[in-house]
């Protein structure tokens, strides 16, 4: 090792910490330093408060924090926010709102809002004993065990939904589970669930010991293995759609309705049908889904798990939008699974988050989930609406043109210079700085 471990770096103080980063990784450099501090904000009430949000926090890591207006969603008119740093997405939102704007906007329809969680257990013991086990003494016991955890939220009108027995051993020997399903109202729910899980697996194990239905070597084989929820709700749905006459597309970009609409729809398919094209079209899908989610304080790792593993649910992964061009009619939806809350977590804390719920209405989380659906389907629009007339590279590359120029050190005259020579022209790495050095050799 070029480098020692070190002891307690937890407890040191924050410059404390830096100073072992610094030193024992950077050669004691102290631009390192300034770098750290130079994002720490001036209010240190408000400094301590990000801190705290996490462990061993030494700075802030910023991201731009955009908006798209003209969102007509069922009806209201809404600006989504978005912290995202990746060039033109917040622009091809934008435009995709736009678009449908004069078009009766986007339409969504909650489809459930169930969330999952399980108690994962092994087992040695016939499953028909057990499930009789389950019927008859268990379920109610757990439903009864956990009336303390789930008081509050049940007032709210959410709650365990129900909970099953799941018999695995054909997939592994003597695995089981406790299945439970949930509804959380407007809080996304992970410690709720986990907390009502863990005492399932409490309670499983006092149950099993105290019956009469098992030997005690069937008893002493009981093992519970984790009590977690599952990151993968396909109950906890929602459907964006958007839909007009194909007469009505009236594309920009010279080719006929028709054709747009025939080409759009091919997309899609190639999306449904091969993988390859299906995870960087669905990329471009959560682009703006996470866009909004870590605007709004929410978990961008479980809305990517799950949207993933919800696109393979069929054995083959495919595209999580769709199109039909059917009776002289363009429909464009999504079906996203997204498990979001507005309460709880960052809502209350992050002044962002606050600003960014404000700023949509202060929404329920299933109206959230609508929002999140659009965002996710107006990126995806704008996306397929580029490739499969201009080409994506022309309006991205637009974007990215001030990333190019900003590595180069250009300054704002140059800026401007370019922004007029690639007015007609598509952006490119190459012809950037062929061009700089042009004019900087004139």
């Amino acid at each position: 090792m070029t480098h020692q471990p070190v002891e307690g770096f937890s407890k040191l103080t924050k410059q404390g910490k830096i100073d072992w980063i610094v030193n024992e990784y950077l050669e004691g450099n102290e631009e390192y330093q300034q770098i750290l501090k130079q994002y720490w904000n001036e209010d240190p009430d408000l400094q301590k408060l990000h801190e705290e949000f996490s462990e061993n926090t030494i700075s802030n890591f910023y991201m731009p924090y955009g908006i798209a207006p003209n969102f007509l969603i069922d009806g209201k008119l809404l600006a989504l926010p978005m912290a995202v740093e990746e060039s033109s997405v917040v622009a091809a939102a934008s435009k995709s709102a736009k678009f449908w704007l004069d078009k009766g906007g986007f339409k969504t329809t909650i489809i459930n809002t169930k969330k999952l969680g399980h108690t994962h257990f092994i087992f040695k013991v016939e499953s028909h004993k057990l499930q009789h086990f389950f019927n008859f003494k268990l379920k109610q016991k757990l439903f009864e065990a956990t009336e303390d955890i789930t008081k509050n939220m049940r007032s709210r009108g959410g709650g365990i939904l129900n909970i099953r027995l799941v018999d695995k051993t054909a997939e592994m020997d003597h695995y089981f589970q406790l299945k439970a399903s949930f509804d959380t109202v407007d809080s996304m729910g992970a410690n709720f669930i986990n907390s009502c899980l863990e005492q399932f697996g409490k309670t499983l194990k006092e149950e099993v010991a105290n019956a009469d239905d098992f030997t005690q070597e069937e008893k002493d084989s009981l093992q519970v293995v984790m009590n977690i929820l599952s990151n993968y709700t396909p109950d906890c749905i929602v459907r964006a759609e958007v839909s007009c006459k194909i007469d009505d597309l009236k594309d920009d970009s010279g080719i006929s309705n028709e054709e747009f609409a025939w080409k759009f729809k091919q997309a899609v398919t190639i999306a449904e049908i091969e993988p390859f094209r299906a995870t960087t079209h669905n990329k471009g899908i959560m682009n703006g889904v996470d866009a909004v989610v870590i605007a709004t304080g929410n978990d961008f790792r479980a809305t990517e798990a799950c949207a993933h593993a919800y696109a393979a649910r069929n054995g083959k992964y495919s595209s999580l939008t769709h199109c039909t061009t059917d009776n002289g009619v363009f429909r464009f939806w999504i079906d996203l699974p997204i498990s979001v809350g507005v309460v709880g977590g960052l809502t209350n804390l992050h002044p962002l988050v606050k600003f960014s719920l404000a700023l949509l209405g202060k929404p329920s989380a299933q109206e959230l989930m609508s929002i999140l659906a659009v965002s996710g389907l107006a990126q995806n629009f704008a996306a397929l609406r580029s490739l499969v007339t201009t080409g994506i590279q022309k309006g991205h590359m637009k974007m990215h043109l001030f990333n190019i120029l900003n590595q180069m050190g250009a300054t704002e005259e140059e800026k401007q210079y370019f922004v007029n020579y690639f007015k007609d022209k598509t952006v490119s790495h190459h012809e950037v700085i062929a061009e700089l050095e042009r004019i900087r050799n004139k």
